[in-house]
């Protein structure tokens, strides 16, 4: 069986180095904020090209964070798109405000910024949510239209996240998603691009203040610098609580693991494109392979091609050993728990016929040529027999 995303290659590659940092924080005892984590805080902000950032338990909680710091809540709007896993529009209920799912642009998959401006437009004239920020999602790996969607957020005052859980390490002419976004964040479930040995995630910010309340909120709303200045409490200021907070700190084991990987991300961004440009020139001119904007660099969480036979492909490839992956066959605004909230108007009919059309096949940095070369005359043998 070919893997789908080959962890133990990289573990091998890692190898001792690795499994040393594990060790040592073992042997620390220090499991919870360690010197790790705020050393995996800084070379994180350094590579995503943004002034903090802040680790956290997971991509979930990293999209929570910033909304609850700019205290989004009941009677508010966050447009994002529906083509995406359920986190990014789970964030918005846990904040008692209301997602507003937007159509996604046909080729890249990511948010149509003329669906996100019809979106607001429409909730305005409606006048029973307040618009108060967008979330972007970096889906498969590519970046979104950032210049495009971040004119829009200005011309209404919204906020605007960028959710780089699958596309940390993307960019757009040579600029991380931050440099338009309010806030960058990212996941790093094991199989993402950068991902970790469990949970864990991070918010990448440009503020000092903002940062500072996102520390705060991160363990339990305790009292940072700019709450105790001016003030005398001779105890220690973890136990001094000025605002409801959460529990999201990432255990130092994770940061320690992803210190590894950050010394080879980039030459592994380097190695997933070059997958990636030979799945094109294998599939190109049979089957419609990704598309990423002029100027962007997709870090391939996942190389996804776009097949209107693709339940039929699935169970031939895994006869021969090949994995695939559906991914968002049922676009979140058509659950049930999420199919109460608002669309854009006139629906989201992209969004829809890609959900039964696409079929992600296998992506790490470590895939042979051998094994890529199977997969690409698999489907090529099957889209000939069944045009």
């Amino acid at each position: 069986m070919i893997p789908f995303i080959d962890l133990q290659a990289q573990r091998l590659r890692l190898g001792q180095p690795l499994e040393d940092a594990i060790l040592k924080v073992v042997r620390s005892g220090a499991y919870i904020m360690g010197p790790e984590i705020a050393e995996f805080e800084r070379q994180l902000s350094a590579f995503g090209q943004a002034p903090f950032a802040l680790s956290c338990g997971s991509g979930t909680e990293a999209l929570v964070l910033p909304l609850m710091a700019w205290g989004i809540g009941p009677g508010d709007a966050v447009f994002c798109p529906s083509f995406t896993f359920a986190a990014t529009a789970e964030a918005m209920p846990l904040v008692g405000a209301s997602p507003v799912f937007v159509d996604i642009d046909p080729e890249t998959y990511n948010l149509d910024p003329q669906s996100l401006q019809a979106a607001i437009e429409a909730v305005k004239r409606e006048g029973k949510l307040n618009p108060r920020a967008v979330i972007a999602v970096d889906l498969f790996g590519g970046p979104a239209d950032y210049p495009a969607i971040a004119r829009v957020c200005a011309e209404h005052g919204l906020k605007l996240i960028s959710d780089s859980a699958q596309g940390f390490g993307c960019t757009l002419h040579g600029k991380h998603p931050i440099h338009w976004a309010d806030v960058a964040t990212t996941s790093f479930f094991p199989a993402k691009p950068l991902g970790c040995y469990g949970d864990g995630g991070a918010v990448l910010s440009k503020d000092a203040g903002f940062h500072d309340l996102l520390v705060s909120l991160r363990v339990h709303g305790q009292a940072v610098k700019s709450d105790t200045e001016g003030k005398t409490f001779e105890h220690d200021p973890k136990y001094l609580n000025v605002r409801v907070g959460m529990n999201s700190r990432m255990d130092t084991i994770q940061a320690a693991v992803l210190l590894e990987k950050l010394k080879i991300f980039e030459d592994e961004i380097a190695a997933r494109n070059r997958v990636a440009d030979r799945y094109a020139q294998g599939l190109g001119d049979l089957v419609k392979t990704p598309t990423v904007l002029d100027g962007g660099v997709s870090v391939w969480a996942q190389y996804t091609i776009e097949l209107p036979g693709r339940d039929d492909l699935a169970p031939v490839l895994r006869e021969q050993g090949i994995p695939t992956a559906v991914y968002y066959p049922i676009p979140i605004h058509k659950q049930n728990v999420y199919s109460v909230y608002p669309t854009a108007p006139g629906g989201l009919p992209v969004t829809e016929a890609k959900a039964g059309q696409v079929i992600s096949l296998p992506m790490h940095p470590y895939l042979s040529e051998e094994d890529q070369d199977t997969v690409v005359t698999a489907i090529r043998a099957f889209v000939k027999r069944n045009r």
